[in-house]
């Protein structure tokens, strides 16, 4: 699959989301691993690591900056801030003041001069646009990042950001059962030549061929928060799944490897990020690129799962209420 555009650099469209290496999805693998994951992740030739300030509270910006910073020059390098940690409180801060000390703080994390692209990661209602880019447009200026990008904004507040500085990329969760970018943020980013950058492609690793039961997942799994993993709606979503699963064994290809095919076909300009702790599946997600999957097949796929099939909304009501991208609810 040929190069796609981000940030002013063409990279291959999968890259890899680095969340799980530090965060999130259970306990994360011992230091070794996780630094024998992100060479590996450079030998195949993944050009698009994806990090931010709040994964692991610096932790994986740290590993990133001790672990392949001295390939710098063969990757784009992303991260966010705006979420900020206070025990177990969760806020967002898109203030220019705490925006411009949190990118100091993950550019001594990371070991680089520069981040080429630098996410708000989320919406702040209380600051207004203009003030949230203008800060943002003064470190492109300054030369700390390259371009910057937005996650999990609506279209309307997309555009309005644009027009004050152009926009680089837009990222936010999108994947078969999760279709809220096709509300409208697919579309605008397409209008306005943005790159469109999905994260948990593989449906929070439903789709990955692996998971069947929720209850197996460690104490601190984030899934165990998200409805669609619970004990109502799982079993539904599993059928589903099975489904699924027989599609991509008909066609003699990986689920996960049909979940990242079927998403590069929504356009050229999504880009996808998968994570994973796991090396035999990091290379898995990586050889999707060179398939060349039958467009019946990627129609058959997302007519099984989609926002009509799936059951349970992707959040519970208090981690909606921070996304800005528009709800197939409301």
């Amino acid at each position: 699959m040929e190069k796609r555009e981000l940030a002013g650099r063409m990279v291959l469209p999968i890259g890899l989301g680095c969340m799980n290496l530090s965060w999130a999805y259970g306990d994360p693998p011992p230091h070794e691993q996780k630094v024998a994951l992100l060479e590996r992740a450079l030998e195949l030739g993944y050009d698009h690591f994806d990090t931010a300030n709040v994964y692991g509270l610096g932790a994986n910006e740290t590993l990133l900056g001790e672990a392949i910073m001295d390939r710098r020059g063969d990757f784009l390098l992303a991260s966010k801030t705006g979420i900020v940690v206070h025990g177990p409180a969760r806020g967002i801060d898109c203030r220019p003041e705490a925006m411009l000390a949190s990118l100091d703080e993950s550019l001594a994390r990371l070991k680089s001069d520069r981040i080429d692209l630098f996410y708000m990661h989320r919406f702040d209602p209380k600051v207004p646009i203009a003030d949230m880019v203008g800060a943002l447009s003064r470190a492109i200026e300054a030369g700390k990042i390259g371009a910057y990008g937005v996650s999990e904004w609506g279209a309307a507040h997309i555009r309005e950001a644009h027009a004050v500085h152009p926009m680089a990329a837009v990222q936010a969760e999108y994947s078969l059962w999760t279709r809220n970018p096709e509300i409208a943020v697919l579309e605008t980013t397409r209008e306005l030549g943005i790159a469109f950058v999905a994260f948990s492609p593989v449906a929070r690793g439903a789709l990955g061929g692996e998971l069947r039961d929720p209850a197996t997942l460690a104490e601190k799994d984030l899934r165990r928060t998200m409805p669609r993993f619970d004990a109502d709606n799982w079993p539904r979503n599993l059928a589903l799944i099975d489904r699924f699963d027989a599609l991509a064994a008909q066609a003699g290809i990986a689920p996960a490897q049909l979940a990242l095919a079927w998403l590069l076909a929504q356009g050229p300009h999504v880009h996808v990020i998968p994570g994973t702790t796991s090396i035999a599946h990091l290379e898995e997600n990586f050889a999707t690129l060179s398939l060349n999957v039958a467009p019946d097949l990627l129609a058959s796929a997302g007519a099984l799962i989609n926002q009509s099939t799936v059951s349970g909304p992707r959040y519970s009501p208090a981690a909606q209420a921070t996304v800005d991208t528009e709800d197939f609810a409301s």
